[in-house]
C-alpha cells in the first residue's frame, strides 16, 4: 500500500467517522432506549453489541449492496447523485440548526419496568429496524456517498461510519448516569446540535466538489 492510498484511506475512516457519529446524535427512540438501559444498568453490553451490530449490518448493505447495484448508474448521474446528496446533507444540517436556534431538544426516558434479555433486545430491534430513518441513513444515505471512494478507502470508510455506531452506543450506555443530568439541559443540546449542522455543511460542500459543482 502507497502513502498516498494510506492517507486517503485515513481520510475516508475520519469522513465515515464523523458522518456516522453526526447520524446517530440525533435525538430518537433507540437513544433513548439505550441510555435507559445504562440508567438501569440492565442488559448493557447486549443492547450495545446488538445496536451497533445493526448498524454494521445495514451501513455494509448500503456499501456493498446499494453501491455496487448503483455503480454504473451512479458514475453516469454522478454529478446529480452527488448534488442530491449534498441537498440531503444541507437538509439534515439545516434542521439540526433549526434545533440549536429554537432550543427545544431534549431527551426524554421511557419509565418501563425492567424485563428479561429476551424483551429487551426485542424492544431493541423493533426501535431499530422499525424506523424508515434508519434504512435512510445507512444503507441509502452511507452507501451513495462511499460511491465517491474506491478500495481500500472505502472498507475505511464504512469501517469510520461502524466504528462510530459502536463507539456512541458505548458512551450512551456505560457513561449513562454521568451524562444524564447535561443531556437533559436544553443549552448542551444546542450546541450539539450545532456541531452536527456544521459537520453536515461541510459535508455538503464535499460532495459539491466530489460531483464537480464546485
Amino acid at each position: 500500500m502507497t502513502d498516498l492510498e494510506l492517507a486517503q484511506g485515513l481520510s475516508a475512516l475520519v469522513t465515515g467517522f464523523l458522518l456516522g457519529l453526526s447520524l446517530i446524535l440525533a435525538i430518537g427512540p433507540q437513544n433513548a432506549f439505550v441510555l435507559r438501559q445504562g440508567l438501569l444498568n440492565q442488559h448493557v453490553l447486549p443492547v450495545v453489541l446488538f445496536c451497533a451490530l445493526s448498524d454494521a449490518l445495514l451501513i455494509a448493505l448500503g456499501i456493498a449492496g446499494v453501491s455496487l447495484a448503483i455503480a454504473e448508474f451512479a458514475e453516469q448521474y454522478k454529478p446529480t447523485l452527488f448534488l442530491l446528496a449534498a441537498v440531503w446533507l444541507s437538509v439534515y444540517g439545516l434542521q439540526r440548526l433549526r434545533d440549536a436556534w429554537r432550543g427545544n431538544a431534549t431527551l426524554q426516558l421511557a419509565s418501563d419496568e425492567r424485563g428479561s434479555l429476551r424483551s429487551t433486545l426485542g424492544a431493541a430491534a423493533l426501535l431499530t429496524f422499525g424506523n424508515p430513518h434508519v434504512y435512510l441513513d445507512t444503507v441509502v444515505l452511507i452507501g451513495t456517498l462511499s460511491l465517491q471512494y474506491s478500495g481500500f478507502a472505502k472498507l475505511a470508510f464504512g469501517a469510520g461510519a461502524v466504528g462510530a455506531s459502536l463507539v456512541f452506543f458505548s458512551a450512551l450506555a456505560f457513561a449513562a448516569r454521568l451524562m444524564l443530568p447535561l443531556m437533559r439541559k436544553r443549552h448542551a443540546w444546542r450546541v450539539i446540535d450545532g456541531v452536527i449542522a456544521g459537520i453536515m455543511f461541510v459535508l455538503a460542500v464535499g460532495m459539491l466538489f466530489a460531483g464537480e459543482w464546485l
